[in-house]
């Protein structure tokens, strides 16, 4: 699963495990135990640093895992699933083929939507997708301010 210069030859890895559900199940159990005990290490180191840290977790499987009660907020950035296959096909170089494979084993839109507390429209370019962040952050930073409720 090497490229030649020794780095993880991704494309390889990935065709791998959306082609195949017992793959997919290896590899994240192989992964997903890791990256668990890196997240809370850093998690704490944050917390220790600074109470009032606000910690940002990417949870691709957030959905899927049964994860959401692990956090105490839950920002989904949106964006429909035409616009998804096409950035997929566009950004990254997957073929459609592929891009279609990946998000079918993924959750849906509904489901992610379902368990968001706040969400951030991705549909639009740059500049209004940073607008946005920023507006959230801005609502973070309040939360944490008031004892961080959701």
């Amino acid at each position: 699963m090497l490229a030649a210069d020794g780095t993880l030859d991704r494309d390889r890895v990935a065709a791998l495990v959306f082609a195949d559900a017992d793959n997919r199940r290896r590899l994240n159990a192989i992964v997903h135990p890791l990256i668990g005990e890196r997240m809370i290490e850093r998690t704490v180191a944050a917390g220790d640093a600074d109470p009032q840290a606000i910690v940002v977790n990417d949870v691709p499987l957030l959905v899927e895992g049964g994860m959401r009660d692990r956090y105490d907020v839950v920002l989904v950035v949106d964006v429909d699933a035409e616009t998804q296959l096409a950035r997929l096909v566009k950004q990254r170089g997957m073929t459609v083929e592929d891009a279609r494979a990946r998000m079918a084993v993924q959750a849906s839109r509904e489901q992610r939507l379902a368990v968001a507390d706040l969400v951030i429209d991705n549909t639009g370019d740059l500049a209004e997708l940073d607008a946005r962040v920023q507006e959230v952050w801005a609502d973070l930073r309040a939360r944490v301010g008031r004892g961080m409720p959701t």
